[in-house]
């Protein structure tokens, strides 16, 4: 297995496993040229810039996507280092078990830690089989007892 960055070349295989998990019901709404485009204009502007950053799992150098994490370094006044978050880490149903997740994750790790990163975050939830397994907590992440996860839909 390789982690590499990702590069514009990977996001019909990225549209391709995002529509293999569970759940996204808004992205598979839209028909298939449309979903084609929004994965490829988020990927692009995700690498555009210094502050994203997607890692893909390949078999090998140039083998297929096995899966892929996208983390984001946001400057926190609160903090002495950047903490980054991780928004997206999904692998191919019949890679997981496999290491995938948990290589992704030390990749992620090992650019925060050269970023200068204070700490990394992330949510999963708590009705996806990663959290039902202990997924994260296996791989060093600790659960917040204190922190509640709002959103708000614009």
């Amino acid at each position: 297995m390789t982690i590499r960055a990702a590069t514009p070349a990977d996001a019909e295989e990225l549209r391709a496993l995002i529509e293999s998990v569970e759940g996204f019901a808004s992205l598979k709404a839209l028909p298939e040229d449309e979903r084609r485009a929004c994965v490829a204009q988020h990927l692009a502007q995700a690498l555009s810039g210094d502050d994203h950053q997607v890692f893909v799992a390949t078999e090998g150098d140039a083998g297929r996507i096995l899966g892929y994490v996208a983390v984001h370094f946001l400057p926190y006044l609160i903090l002495t280092g950047p903490e980054g978050f991780v928004s997206e880490l999904f692998v191919t149903e019949d890679a997981r078990g496999q290491g995938v997740g948990r290589a992704l994750l030390e990749r992620v790790t090992d650019e925060a830690r050269a970023r200068g990163c204070r700490r990394l975050s992330l949510l999963n939830m708590t009705d996806r089989e990663s959290y039902a397994r202990g997924f994260y907590q296996k791989s060093g992440w600790e659960e917040r007892e204190t922190a509640r996860n709002f959103i708000r839909t614009v």
